[in-house]
């Protein structure tokens, strides 16, 4: 059913609970996990962001995320690749899946309602809207509500 799942991970809570789940998923089926992590650049539009330190940073952090995903592949037995995206997180995400000939995208989700969810924007919504493949959603981490009447 999956050969290829791709995982998007930034290291949070939410995204820890997608690669574990995208972890289970790829040994019960015996499919290759692709890792990814996008270094969003869209905040330094205004400058060449490449020559920057910070730059270096953020692609340093992005790949030691997708390398500890690559290090619980090994001790799941599940065959991990991992990869650095640039650019606006939800793009990035719908074009490697689609580049890599992908089965299925799991991403977390932060669960924000409200006024959170309009301010903050939803990367994995985007992706649920844009992807060609099947998007498995992951709620993890603490639950956000700007709306305590409404149970979750």
């Amino acid at each position: 059913m999956y050969d290829t799942i791709l995982v998007a991970t930034d290291g949070s809570d939410p995204s820890e609970a997608a690669v574990d789940r995208a972890l289970d998923l790829a040994n019960q089926y015996d499919a290759t996990l692709h890792a990814l992590s996008v270094v969003d650049t869209r905040v330094y539009a205004d400058v060449d962001i490449r020559s920057e330190p910070v730059f270096d940073l953020l692609e340093a952090q992005a790949q030691e995320t997708v390398d500890a995903v690559a290090e619980a592949g090994t001790t799941a037995n599940v065959s991990v690749v991992t990869a650095v995206g640039h650019g606006s997180p939800a793009s990035a995400i719908v074009d490697y899946a689609s580049d890599h000939d992908v089965d299925v995208v799991v991403v977390g989700t932060h669960g924000r309602r409200g006024i959170r969810r309009v301010l903050l924007g939803s990367v994995a919504e985007r992706v649920v809207r844009n992807c060609p493949v099947p998007v498995l959603t992951v709620r993890g981490g603490e639950h956000e509500s700007d709306d305590t009447s409404h149970p979750r």
